[in-house]
């Protein structure tokens, strides 16, 4: 089946599945059911997310959820490629030398798990925003992306206080960062390169479509900046 259509097919639908049913085991709300008994939907901004989690219960149910979060994204992608390597199915050159390879899995996945953690099959649909399992898959993919994404992030929090803006600003900066990386730096050719680049864009649009309540505050000015308290 290596190089047929029926290949590339199966190995998109492994990476596929792998990625949303992975994505789907949210951190947010699997860390305060575990120690607190609660639904953390039901709190605060009623984001499954870390930030909504810190907020209203505390640093115990944070480093969880971070774990959980940045855990699932990185195995994520290692799963998707070590099958994808296992099968042999869908092999794509990328032009570096090394013949050939199955990173392209990856970022297949990489687009399904942060639709899982967004839409999760484990709890309604309802899930959180994408940004910490869609930044932490780059620890698999390409680990300089990750040490540039986090450091655009630290960088626009620093500077505004605003969490949000700093989590849409960095992910935006996830498609020209893979292009010019895979490119430049990898030397992937250019198709190849260009294919990855609309796949994380892919995972990019949706992480941002998830804050788009939190772009409207920011817009109107009603958006809370880090450590400032919710008005009466």
């Amino acid at each position: 089946m290596q190089g047929t259509f029926w290949g590339y097919a199966v190995c998109i639908l492994i990476a596929a599945a792998v990625g949303y049913l992975l994505g789907s085991l949210n951190g947010a709300i699997a860390s305060v059911r575990l120690f607190k008994h609660e639904d953390v939907r039901k709190f605060g901004s009623g984001n499954a997310g870390l930030t909504n989690v810190l907020r209203c219960f505390g640093k115990g149910c944070g480093i969880l959820t971070l774990i959980i979060d940045l855990g699932k994204g990185a195995a994520a992608m290692a799963l998707a490629q070590a099958i994808g390597k296992a099968l042999g199915w869908a092999p794509v050159a990328e032009g570096t030398g090394d013949a050939y390879n199955f990173r392209w899995m990856c970022y297949v996945a990489a687009v399904f798990v942060v639709l899982g953690h967004v839409f999760p099959l484990w709890h309604g649909f309802r899930g959180g925003k994408g940004v910490l399992v869609g930044v932490s898959v780059f620890l698999v993919i390409n680990p300089l992306s990750f040490v540039l994404l986090m450091a655009i992030f630290g960088i626009v929090l620093w500077r505004s206080k605003y969490v949000s803006l700093a989590s849409c600003t960095a992910t935006l900066c996830v498609i020209p960062i893979t292009l010019i990386l895979e490119h430049f730096v990898r030397g992937a050719s250019w198709p190849v390169s260009l294919l990855y680049t609309v796949l994380i864009s892919a995972a990019a649009f949706l992480v941002v479509w998830s804050h788009r309540e939190n772009i409207k505050r920011l817009k109107s000015g009603t958006e809370r900046k880090i450590g400032e308290k919710k008005a009466a």
